[in-house]
């Protein structure tokens, strides 16, 4: 049951912190920039980019041509050339003020993720200074391994990189020692 209890504490320490660090400053902002004439970029979206949804770099590279070394050079000339972006695309549009399933899904995974720290945390012997250090390790490998090669291979900007790095280190930092603090209590008193 503590562990349950761990859990929940973390998976929503985290979500607040989230919710606080897209609502309140300027973390989930960070780098995101209005496009000059949106109305004229979202025509050409539907009429440049196939109607399924996925992600789309651009200039794009076949694959299939790696062999090809005059198709790799001109690829590579392009590029130079050329402005880049990473699109990820939904041909249909959806209320983004309607959240409640994307709040859900996101209180779920953080409780879940929460729940990974949880049992390391029984396992290397829950405290509140173990449950800061694990919650903050944690954080950076989250951010190590998803957010710099977003910003190695894709091109993502390196404050909105930044940006994740603090929502990240710290809001798993905060959960960690609320898990840290509740576990090692509980072991305490019975």
């Amino acid at each position: 049951m503590r562990i349950a209890i761990a859990t929940l504490i973390g998976g929503l320490v985290m979500f607040l912190w989230g919710a606080f660090a897209h609502m309140v400053l300027p973390l989930g902002e960070m780098s995101m920039r209005a496009p000059i004439d949106e109305n004229r970029l979202l025509d050409t979206m539907r009429t440049a980019l196939p109607q399924e949804p996925g992600v789309y770099v651009i200039p794009h590279f076949d694959p299939s041509m790696r062999g090809d070394d005059k198709a790799q050079q001109a690829f590579a000339q392009k590029n130079e050339a050329n402005p880049y972006a990473f699109i990820v695309y939904q041909p249909q549009g959806r209320n983004p003020l309607a959240m409640g399933h994307n709040l859900f899904h996101q209180w779920v995974g953080d409780t879940l993720a929460a729940l990974i720290i949880a049992l390391v945390l029984i396992r290397a012997g829950a405290s509140f200074s173990r449950g800061l250090l694990f919650g903050l390790g944690f954080g950076v490998f989250t951010w190590l391994t998803l957010s710099v090669p977003y910003w190695n291979w894709y091109r993502f900007p390196t404050a909105f990189t930044l940006g994740y790095l603090i929502e990240q280190a710290f809001g798993w930092l905060l959960a960690g020692a609320a898990m840290g603090w509740w576990l090692s209590r509980k072991r305490a008193t019975g």
